[in-house]
């Protein structure tokens, strides 16, 4: 089942590309980001309290909560930056180079979780990694 949320992930991953390039012509990229967060903010505790999971904040540990502070720190830099790489660059560039961030996970994974770095995943890493510099020259 991962799968499929994964691929509805990177299916919605791309018209957020798609959008925001639209969305950040003749705009401030932090403006646009600042929006476009006050639409996931609404969106996304909408259907927390939806399916009655607010009550669960209760059960979040001080790690959980440190954990998803410094989360939220990342994705939103994360955002504030392609947002900006967006309104400068080609939709098909920045989108190819925000994905070094899969190559950037499983070589943090193997730190951090002490994940295996099977052949099969290094070759796909190597392979993402190769297609982001060819990307990247010009």
């Amino acid at each position: 089942m991962w799968f499929y949320y994964a691929l509805l992930s990177a299916l919605f991953a791309a018209f957020t590309a798609i959008f925001a390039k639209i969305g950040v012509s003749n705009v401030s990229s932090n403006l646009a980001t600042g929006i476009r967060t006050i639409i996931i903010l609404v969106l996304v505790w909408s259907i927390v309290f939806v399916q009655g999971e607010a009550k669960d904040i209760r059960s979040l540990s001080k790690l959980n909560i440190i954990f998803l502070v410094l989360s939220g720190v990342a994705t939103g830099l994360s955002w504030l930056f392609y947002f900006k790489a967006l309104q400068v660059g080609k939709v098909s560039q920045v989108a190819a180079v925000d994905k070094l961030s899969v190559a950037i996970a499983i070589l943090l994974s193997v730190l951090f979780f002490k994940e295996t770095l099977t052949l099969k995943t290094a070759i796909g890493a190597l392979l993402i990694i190769s297609g982001t510099i060819l990307f990247a020259i010009k």
